[in-house]
């Protein structure tokens, strides 16, 4: 399998965490190299906008009920915009790789961090996450408990919140993506416009979007780089 790591070229954070990552691939002896993909950067938002044809459709402040989609969506701190639409779009841009690649690829953020060996032979779902969420998301002990309470390998995403509030994968920091998965995402960008990747990718707008009852990463806790 393939894996990507997302990083942002020459800033320090993300660059060692980078570091870190690889280190921790390492010692649980995965069977695959992590491979850099040099993030999208605020200066290349606009052209890729209008090169990929698509736009921002996510608010900046307070809350707006989305009628096509039946969800809220709520606004991300965000100090720079930009840095929230090009998170975005680094994310956009693997799922057309993985999608051109015609195979699953596993996409990892800067600060996911490897806590024991990927060992999956086989994979259910089209999006499935294998991220601890035990302090990578919001209610995380719920989230942790509903997973460990079921039995199966592979479990669809959890509701953790109202039906309304967009729920899928804990941090979106490590998930796996096959094609048909890939294309689903793209065409939901086509539908109802960009949004933050773990907001976009969602129980509700994802039928087929699990998560591994066993953890293989978790996260760094660095400084985040679009929340500051």
């Amino acid at each position: 399998m393939k894996a990507y790591a997302i990083v942002i070229k020459d800033m320090e954070v993300s660059e060692f965490a980078f570091g870190k990552l690889k280190e921790s691939s390492f010692k649980v002896k995965n069977s695959f190299e992590i491979k850099r993909f040099d993030a999208v950067v605020p200066n290349d938002v606009d052209n890729l906008l209008k090169t990929y044809n698509i736009e921002w459709n996510y608010p900046w402040e307070g809350k707006v009920f989305d009628f096509a989609t039946g969800l809220t969506k709520s606004a991300y701190v965000t100090a720079q915009p930009k840095a929230r639409i090009a998170a975005a779009l680094s994310h956009y841009t693997l799922w057309m790789k993985a999608s051109m690649l015609d195979e699953p690829i596993l996409i990892l953020e800067h600060d996911a961090y490897f806590t024991t060996r990927y060992d999956l032979k086989e994979i259910k779902g089209d999006i499935i996450g294998i991220n601890n969420p035990l302090g990578c998301t919001r209610k995380s002990n719920v989230y942790y408990n509903t997973i460990i309470q079921g039995q199966e390998m592979f479990q669809r995403a959890p509701t953790i919140d109202d039906i309304t509030v967009p729920q899928g994968l804990a941090g979106n920091s490590a998930y796996i993506i096959k094609p048909q998965g890939a294309k689903h995402m793209l065409n939901l960008v086509k539908e109802y416009g960009l949004w933050p990747n773990d907001a976009l990718m969602c129980k509700q707008l994802v039928p087929n979007l699990y998560v591994t009852r066993k953890f293989f990463t978790t996260v760094q806790h660095t400084r985040s780089t679009t929340t500051l």
